[in-house]
């Protein structure tokens, strides 16, 4: 029995002093292998981002990195697995034993945890704003009228886009999309550099674009400053948010060489740029893409959201160009009309749809060489009798 016991213990021996061997030999392989030394295109292949922007993100987020244990991992080792990990989308095993990174699994979790967090806390307020003084919005309308596809008054365009996640325990039901997959109904806002002015991963995949919208500070914002006497300023969305004074929406089925088909072209080209982000950020951080299941809760995987945009926005920033060969064509426009309701509203006198309409009316107004659509319409709905008799008197005056 005391052999037996024996043994045992020196088989347990044998597996620690294995343990302690492989992580002498990780220490070794990362102290001779720097990330750091690599060429710059190798580099930025590899994680997305220069070494220059790496230092700074990590001297910035250094004081929340550096754990107590000498023998711990530095904070640029933290650093570069969490955003190559944000890069690849890879599964956190074969991360970690990456022949340049060489560490274990519970450390590429905890890495990316700790780097995660710090970003959001430390750099996501300074590099995510929404415009709100006078100047800021004022180069923001200009940038849209100078833009490729302008739009006169725009800050910015909106759409969401959904992030698959694992299914969470508590309110499972609540994150399964139109698809059938669980996710997170991420809302974002850029302008036509494809800079992010504001992302939004708060919200679970079975919420539709116009209850986010509805709910959140920018559109508060936006009230408020138009509340304040601002005009001729909005966001620019799809057919699924609602027509707002601070934001303008597509005014579909109107036929050709009509001013409202003209108003929803325009609209739609310059919203576009949305589109083109969703397809560009996914094809970058590809642990957001469709083909991915981020493995986290929804917090965790909206903090992830988070730090990606950040980078994002710092790549812009660096004036770091993506690489056309590693996006997928695929992603951009895909978002199109996803999780579509068509909100429905009536109008009230002087309501903010009522002004909405106004403003929506007087943009109509550039394009006074076509005729009005509405003409046609109101014809149309007399001709098939589906006008009231009060409409008919309306009409023929």
């Amino acid at each position: 029995m005391a052999l037996e016991f024996l043994m045992w213990e020196l088989m347990l021996l044998e597996e620690r002093v294995r343990v302690q061997e492989r992580r002498i030999e990780r220490r070794v392989l990362r102290d001779t292998q720097d990330p750091f030394d690599l060429p710059r295109e190798e580099f930025v292949f590899m994680f997305r981002i220069s070494h220059e922007l790496a230092f700074d993100v990590i001297n910035a987020i250094r004081p929340l990195l550096q754990g107590q244990r000498s023998s711990g991992l530095s904070p640029e080792v933290q650093f570069l697995v969490t955003v190559h990990f944000y890069a690849q989308g890879s599964y956190q095993r074969g991360l970690g034993g990456n022949s340049i990174l060489n560490i274990s699994q519970p450390s590429v979790s905890r890495s990316i945890s700790s780097v995660t967090n710090a970003i959001n806390q430390r750099l996501l307020r300074q590099w995510v704003k929404f415009p709100m003084t006078a100047v800021e919005r004022q180069k923001g309308r200009e940038k849209f009228e100078a833009a490729p596809q302008p739009f006169e008054g725009t800050l910015g365009a909106i759409d969401c886009t959904h992030i698959n996640i694992l299914a969470p325990i508590v309110h499972e039901e609540a994150y399964v999309n139109h698809h059938g997959n669980h996710s997170l109904n991420v809302q974002a806002i850029v302008d036509p550099d494809l800079k992010i002015l504001n992302i939004n991963a708060r919200y679970p995949g079975a919420r539709n674009d116009s209850y986010i919208w509805s709910v959140s500070a920018v559109r508060q914002g936006m009230e408020y400053h138009f509340n304040n006497g601002e005009r001729r300023t909005w966001l620019i969305g799809d057919a699924g948010y609602p027509l707002e004074p601070w934001l303008m929406t597509p005014l579909p089925h109107y036929p050709e060489w009509t001013r409202q088909f003209e108003y929803t072209k325009k609209l739609c080209k310059a919203r576009n740029v949305v589109e083109r982000f969703f397809g560009v950020f996914k094809s970058v951080w590809r642990c957001l893409s469709y083909q991915r299941v981020l493995m986290y809760a929804p917090d965790k995987a909206g903090r992830i959201v988070n730090a990606c945009a950040t980078l994002h926005n710092m790549q812009i920033h660096y004036k770091l160009p993506n690489r056309e060969e590693d996006l997928d064509v695929e992603l951009i426009g895909q978002n199109m009309d996803a999780n579509l309701e068509i909100p429905y509203y009536i109008d009230q006198q002087g309501g903010p749809r009522a002004v909405a309409k106004r403003i929506q009316r007087q943009i109509l107004d550039q394009f006074d060489n076509l005729r009005d659509g509405e003409d046609d319409y109101n014809q149309r709905r007399i001709n098939t009798g589906k006008c009231t008799n009060v409409e008919n008197k309306i009409n023929v005056k």
